[in-house]
């Protein structure tokens, strides 16, 4: 259903009146003081969709809540659970939001905390991470043939790394991917020391249908760079995948989504500027100082003007 009918309602001073509100949009109910306005949002829509929602509680249930009685309306259809704050409870905490005062605040962090997917705020693509067996899988599914297995070491670094080629020919890799060529580790490698590069290791060559080999190749890769690994296809595409929280493109780092990080209460999820209040509090130089061509003796400034006597006269 689009919309919330109401057909005669005589609750209180409403008149048999009949109404269609529309679903999942914002409706302001505005009128004159005493024409019904509240009648209808919290006496009648209100405590229709309570009473149901009730009723549809186990008896059990049901036998702590009490008996609801229906609001004096012909029909109502259309009506889903209802949430309301009556315009007495208002707060002057500004801390209380709609969330807090009907307590689905924690609810709401808990469900984005498990059902939400980050986003890598500089390319766009999800981050999520996957075990070296999935990645395996992935793998056998997007690509075919012979596929090189790389670890990426290096990425847009300047230096020469002379020392770190010497150390993974004596560890036992043959070869490395060093700004996309191919090369040996023993071969003589020579870098330009003020230039970026980028470094791949080259863990294995192998036929993707080799599952048990692929998988142990991609353990190895992903230990060796921190959760990041690099498939070469046969066409010379290169895709990458990550075993943990990080984007596969720049290799930023996530910690997996906790409530914490949604509560404004938390300095894991306040904003910055506000610190979760939602406003923040400044100094007004035209209230401080409403007249600018007085002088200070002369009561320029406001909280002063007055006060001029004694104590803080010694500082003018």
């Amino acid at each position: 259903m689009k919309n919330i009918t109401i057909k005669g309602a005589r609750e209180h001073n409403l008149k048999d009146i009949s109404v269609t509100i529309p679903r999942d949009q914002l409706v302001v109910v505005t009128g004159l003081s005493g024409s019904g306005k509240s009648t209808l949002a919290f006496d009648t829509l209100y405590a229709e969709g309570q009473r149901r929602y009730v009723e549809s509680l186990s008896s059990y249930a049901r036998q702590f809540l009490g008996l609801m009685n229906k609001p004096d309306v012909d029909a109502i259809e259309g009506l889903s659970p209802a949430i309301s704050i009556e315009q007495k409870s208002t707060s002057k905490n500004p801390r209380s939001t709609v969330g807090t005062v009907t307590e689905i605040y924690d609810y709401m962090r808990l469900l984005y905390a498990r059902i939400g997917i980050p986003y890598c705020p500089e390319h766009n693509l999800p981050i999520i991470g996957q075990s070296p067996e999935r990645i395996a899988e992935r793998i056998e599914e997007e690509c075919t043939g012979q596929i090189t297995i790389l670890a990426p070491l290096v990425r847009k670094k300047k230096g020469t790394y002379q020392q770190l080629f010497k150390d993974l020919n004596r560890e036992g890799f043959a070869r490395v991917r060093v700004n996309g060529e191919i090369t040996r580790t023993d071969d003589e490698i020579s870098l330009e020391r003020y230039k970026m590069h980028d470094i791949d290791l080259v863990i294995d060559r192998l036929d993707v249908s080799e599952h048990s080999r692929l998988v142990e190749a991609c353990e190895q890769a992903a230990a060796r760079s921190e959760g990041l690994i690099i498939v070469s296809c046969e066409d010379g595409s290169d895709r990458v995948y990550s075993s943990k929280m990080a984007c596969p493109v720049c290799g930023i780092t996530f910690e997996e989504l906790q409530p914490r990080m949604f509560s404004f209460n938390s300095p894991f999820g306040a904003c910055p500027e506000c610190k979760g209040l939602g406003f923040r509090m400044d100094f007004d130089p035209d209230l401080i100082i409403p007249d600018k061509e007085k002088s200070i003796a002369e009561g320029a400034i406001a909280t002063y003007r007055n006060f001029l006597d004694g104590y803080r006269s010694q500082f003018v």
